[in-house]
Protein backbone atom coordinates (compact mmCIF):
# COMPACT_ATOMS: atom_id res chain seq x y z
CA UNK A 1 0.00 0.00 0.00
CA UNK A 2 1.14 3.45 -0.99
CA UNK A 3 2.25 5.85 1.88
CA UNK A 4 -0.37 8.58 2.41
CA UNK A 5 1.11 11.81 3.20
CA UNK A 6 0.13 13.70 6.52
CA UNK A 7 -1.13 16.77 4.57
CA UNK A 8 -3.46 14.42 2.56
CA UNK A 9 -6.43 16.73 2.38
CA UNK A 10 -4.43 19.20 1.14
CA UNK A 11 -3.30 16.87 -1.56
CA UNK A 12 -6.47 15.34 -2.08
CA UNK A 13 -8.26 18.80 -2.61
CA UNK A 14 -5.11 19.84 -5.37
CA UNK A 15 -5.48 16.47 -7.17
CA UNK A 16 -9.06 16.62 -7.14
CA UNK A 17 -9.54 20.20 -8.15
CA UNK A 18 -7.16 19.42 -11.26
CA UNK A 19 -8.57 16.27 -12.28
CA UNK A 20 -12.07 17.65 -12.61
CA UNK A 21 -11.02 20.87 -14.75
CA UNK A 22 -9.27 17.91 -17.05
CA UNK A 23 -11.87 15.49 -17.23
CA UNK A 24 -15.65 15.70 -18.09
CA UNK A 25 -17.83 15.32 -15.21
CA UNK A 26 -19.15 11.90 -15.98
CA UNK A 27 -18.08 8.67 -14.07
CA UNK A 28 -15.54 6.12 -16.62
CA UNK A 29 -17.57 2.96 -15.11
CA UNK A 30 -21.36 3.63 -15.52
CA UNK A 31 -21.41 7.00 -17.36
CA UNK A 32 -23.53 8.94 -14.68
CA UNK A 33 -23.37 12.56 -15.79
CA UNK A 34 -22.45 15.38 -12.74
CA UNK A 35 -23.23 18.84 -12.24
CA UNK A 36 -22.56 21.59 -9.63
CA UNK A 37 -25.43 20.08 -7.29
CA UNK A 38 -23.90 16.53 -7.10
CA UNK A 39 -20.34 17.03 -7.98
CA UNK A 40 -19.52 15.83 -3.84
CA UNK A 41 -20.60 12.17 -5.66
CA UNK A 42 -17.85 12.08 -8.15
CA UNK A 43 -14.60 10.78 -7.14
CA UNK A 44 -11.21 10.47 -7.98
CA UNK A 45 -10.01 7.10 -8.24
CA UNK A 46 -5.98 6.45 -8.34
CA UNK A 47 -5.58 3.57 -11.63
CA UNK A 48 -2.36 2.16 -9.50
CA UNK A 49 -4.06 2.60 -6.36
CA UNK A 50 -1.13 4.48 -5.26
CA UNK A 51 -2.11 8.46 -3.47
CA UNK A 52 0.91 9.39 -3.94
CA UNK A 53 1.19 9.40 -7.78
CA UNK A 54 -0.53 12.46 -8.99
CA UNK A 55 1.31 13.26 -12.59
CA UNK A 56 0.19 16.60 -13.83
CA UNK A 57 -1.98 15.27 -17.05
CA UNK A 58 -3.79 13.16 -14.90
CA UNK A 59 -2.68 9.90 -16.15
CA UNK A 60 -3.00 7.86 -12.91
CA UNK A 61 -6.53 9.12 -12.73
CA UNK A 62 -10.15 8.60 -13.13
CA UNK A 63 -13.72 10.04 -12.15
CA UNK A 64 -15.97 7.40 -10.66
CA UNK A 65 -19.22 7.64 -9.15
CA UNK A 66 -19.37 7.01 -5.51
CA UNK A 67 -20.45 3.57 -6.31
CA UNK A 68 -18.52 2.34 -8.83
CA UNK A 69 -15.34 3.64 -7.08
CA UNK A 70 -16.05 1.54 -3.83
CA UNK A 71 -16.96 -1.44 -6.63
CA UNK A 72 -13.71 -0.70 -8.09
CA UNK A 73 -12.17 -0.94 -4.33
CA UNK A 74 -14.38 -4.08 -3.22
CA UNK A 75 -12.30 -6.04 -6.14
CA UNK A 76 -9.50 -6.10 -4.98
CA UNK A 77 -10.92 -6.74 -1.65
CA UNK A 78 -12.49 -9.58 -2.66
CA UNK A 79 -9.74 -11.17 -4.22
CA UNK A 80 -7.66 -10.45 -1.67
CA UNK A 81 -10.17 -12.30 0.84
CA UNK A 82 -10.63 -15.44 -1.98
CA UNK A 83 -7.99 -15.18 -3.97
CA UNK A 84 -8.04 -14.83 -7.83
CA UNK A 85 -9.91 -17.60 -9.20
CA UNK A 86 -9.83 -16.35 -12.86
CA UNK A 87 -7.91 -18.46 -14.91
CA UNK A 88 -7.49 -19.29 -18.82
CA UNK A 89 -9.52 -22.19 -17.90
CA UNK A 90 -12.37 -20.26 -16.33
CA UNK A 91 -12.37 -18.14 -19.56
CA UNK A 92 -15.59 -19.00 -22.32
CA UNK A 93 -14.25 -20.25 -25.25
CA UNK A 94 -15.10 -17.69 -28.53
CA UNK A 95 -17.69 -18.55 -30.46
CA UNK A 96 -17.43 -20.00 -33.61
CA UNK A 97 -20.65 -20.44 -35.09
CA UNK A 98 -21.54 -18.25 -37.85
CA UNK A 99 -25.22 -18.16 -38.31
CA UNK A 100 -25.45 -15.96 -41.60
CA UNK A 101 -22.16 -17.73 -43.04
CA UNK A 102 -24.48 -18.88 -45.92
CA UNK A 103 -27.16 -16.10 -46.46
CA UNK A 104 -26.45 -15.31 -49.73
CA UNK A 105 -26.90 -18.80 -50.68
CA UNK A 106 -30.15 -18.82 -48.75
CA UNK A 107 -31.34 -15.92 -50.72
CA UNK A 108 -30.21 -17.07 -54.23
CA UNK A 109 -32.64 -20.09 -53.91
Amino acid sequence: MAHIPVNYKSVESDYRDKALKIFPWICGKCAREFVYSNLKELTVHHIDHDHSNNPANGSNWELLCLYCHDHEHDKYTQADLYGATSTQEDKAEVATYKPFADLMDKMKK
